[in-house]
């Protein structure tokens, strides 16, 4: 076997302090920030002279983890449009497990989510939902019914 374990996903945000705040509202906790820099960074991002602080948020059960950058330099690039659709070529979402769905929703909207689509139901199984972070995120909420 290759691979171990997921270590992390990697998310560059532009507003740090609001992507942290919105990730700790859903229930992640914040493990470290830092500032990465140095020819060892460069080299191994494949950038020059890069400059970025990260916040590394952990999910409550320790297994997951979000890696939340913000470059100072170079300067972040858009590669699609800020709102992309669920269709949209690429990691399109990030899916959480949730209990009390509407209560994470109402939590969230104050964050400026928006519920991307509706809540729905699949079979007796799930309620999901998609919806729209900070920086145009999608997360995926999942409340497992009984």
């Amino acid at each position: 076997m290759t691979i171990q374990r997921m270590e992390n996903v990697g998310i560059v945000v532009d507003d740090l302090e609001a992507a942290t705040a919105f990730f700790i509202e859903l229930g992640m906790e914040l493990e470290s920030e830092a500032p990465v820099e140095g020819d060892w960074a460069d080299r191994v991002v494949g950038l020059d002279d890069i400059r970025v602080d990260v916040a590394m948020m952990r999910t409550p059960d320790g297994h997951g983890r979000l890696e939340l950058m913000k470059f100072r330099t170079p300067t972040a690039v858009t590669a699609e449009p800020e709102s992309a659709p669920a269709n949209t070529l690429g990691i399109r979402r990030i899916m959480f497990a949730v209990k009390d769905i509407e209560d994470v929703l109402t939590r969230l909207r104050t964050h400026g989510a928006e519920l991307i689509g509706e809540l729905g139901q699949y079979e007796n199984s799930y309620r999901l939902c998609y919806v729209r972070g900070p920086e145009g995120i999608i997360v995926a909420l999942a409340e497992q019914l009984s």
